[in-house]
């Protein structure tokens, strides 16, 4: 695979300890404000000692394993996919800065291996932005943490709304970076020079940026959270396969026939099957506008089926048999394989959407109404946002079958069971107990009508 030209003011990986940003004035220049009352930013638009090549040999990748190991301190580390082109999530580029040695890119398409890579760090921490995204990408490679700083959930629960990582750069170390490429297809090869620079900048101050919000965190007593946060992220099961994927088909609850919802099943797996063996992503193999348009419009021969808007051009032409056949399977399977208008779960803690719960269980949403208030109070005593203080089905679970009886030692079991921390739960679990047991407005009213008064006023007491 040919690598990327290198951008004209790269310099070797490694080749020298990374500057603190005040002394690379030459690589930044003041931002325009938008406020003049606002300290000027400075905006970064190349790292400070070049965008070095991406490695595409065994020779560079061991050269690079014993600088990264002979650096200190903790590795930034982010992984680039092609996220709306490729049907995997794969890695296409990953990036590393350490001090002591500097900022290598990898080309992962012709070194798929890069244990040597995580040996050299095994003892070190890891720092990466939104880390749950790149960790799977990362572990195909052969690299797994076993120390993670997680600089956006860090941010999360400083009580940051925007984590973007170039928002944060910008609010907790005064710097603005050049970016643009996020959704580049990064499968492209040779990689044009400024993608490989957005790339290098996207690990330039995380390092810095890690020290901030450490300190931060410290100063705020969450860095014991957060600590606690990123434990979670490292052993975090992968996700459960979603059942029926091909239910979430865009414009899918337009339909109300258990035929047309087999057509649509169909059509779907023969869209994935293509796109898996092609590594094309599945919208850009077929849209779901089109799978939508072909069953309603049940085309009887290949020929009607090329009559559809989308299948009348040259590229799905050419695969108008191969959907043809989908949709005609989906057609004719037999009644009793017909899928049912709705998803069955086979969850035995399945709950109703919460829109339903007045009708199917009213004390059920009484005490998610008011375990959501208890919630949104504790998280604004501690500047945080609700959903980073307890998991959204986390608390539906809890206030859907409640703990029995009710106490404050079985609600922190249960939490811990669904999940939440120990940070969560030292915060939650007393006053979820006290709102769990809350008696509801029907509880809490007269037991009948009150008395009548006389128009006399009240009546004389006895004699």
């Amino acid at each position: 695979m040919a690598s990327a030209e290198p951008a004209e003011t790269a310099e070797p990986a490694g080749a020298a300890k990374p500057a603190e940003p005040a002394e690379a004035a030459d690589a930044v220049e003041p931002a325009e404000a938008a406020d003049a009352v606002e300290p000027a930013t400075v905006l970064l638009r190349t790292p400070r000692e070049g965008t070095p090549r991406p490695l595409t040999t065994i020779a560079e990748l061991i050269a690079a394993a014993a600088g990264l190991a002979a650096g200190h301190g903790p590795v930034a580390i982010d992984a680039e996919r092609a996220s709306g082109y490729r049907y995997s999530q794969r890695a296409y580029l990953v990036q590393l800065r350490r001090a002591g040695f500097g900022t290598v890119l990898i080309d992962p398409i012709p070194l798929p291996d890069l244990s040597s890579i995580d040996q050299a760090l095994a003892d070190a921490e890891w720092i990466l932005h939104a880390a749950s995204q790149d960790l799977p990408c990362l572990a195909e490679l052969g690299m797994r943490p076993r120390r993670l700083f997680d600089t956006e959930l860090a941010g999360r629960l400083l009580g940051s709304e925007r984590v973007a990582l170039g928002t944060m750069v910008e609010q907790y170390l005064g710097v603005s970076l050049e970016k643009g490429h996020s959704a580049a297809d990064w499968s492209t090869r040779p990689l044009p020079a400024d993608w490989l620079n957005y790339a290098a900048l996207d690990v330039e101050l995380l390092i810095e940026l890690r020290q901030v919000l450490a300190a931060e965190l410290e100063s705020a007593g969450k860095l014991a959270w957060a600590e606690q946060e990123f434990a979670a992220v490292l052993n975090a099961d992968p996700p459960v396969p979603r059942s029926d994927p091909w239910r979430r088909t865009s414009g899918i609850h337009n339909l109300r026939n258990r035929r047309q919802l087999a057509m649509v099943r169909s059509l779907w797996e023969a869209r994935d099957r293509l796109a898996a063996e092609r590594d094309v992503a599945p919208g850009r193999t077929l849209p779901d506008a089109a799978i939508l348009a072909a069953v309603k419009a049940n085309p009887k021969s290949q020929s009607d089926l090329g009559n559809v808007t989308i299948f009348n051009g040259p590229r799905q032409r050419r695969l108008a048999g191969y959907w043809f056949g989908a949709l005609a399977e989906g057609r004719d399977a037999p009644e009793d394989q017909l899928p049912p208008l709705t998803q069955l779960s086979t969850d035995p803690d399945a709950m109703p959407a919460p829109a339903r719960w007045r009708e199917k269980d009213p004390a059920a949403a009484r005490r998610l109404a008011a375990c959501k208030q208890v919630v949104t109070e504790i998280a604004a005593e501690h500047r945080l946002l609700s959903q980073n203080l307890l998991a959204g089905d986390a608390l539906r679970r809890l206030a859907w079958r409640s703990v029995s009886p009710v106490s404050e030692d079985n609600v922190r079991a249960r939490l811990a069971e669904l999940g939440a921390r120990p940070w969560q739960v030292e915060l939650l679990a007393g006053r979820l107990a006290t709102a769990l047991l809350a008696p509801s407005p029907e509880d809490a009213a007269p037991a009948g009508p009150p008395e009548p008064s006389s128009p006399e006023g009240p009546a004389a007491p006895p004699d």
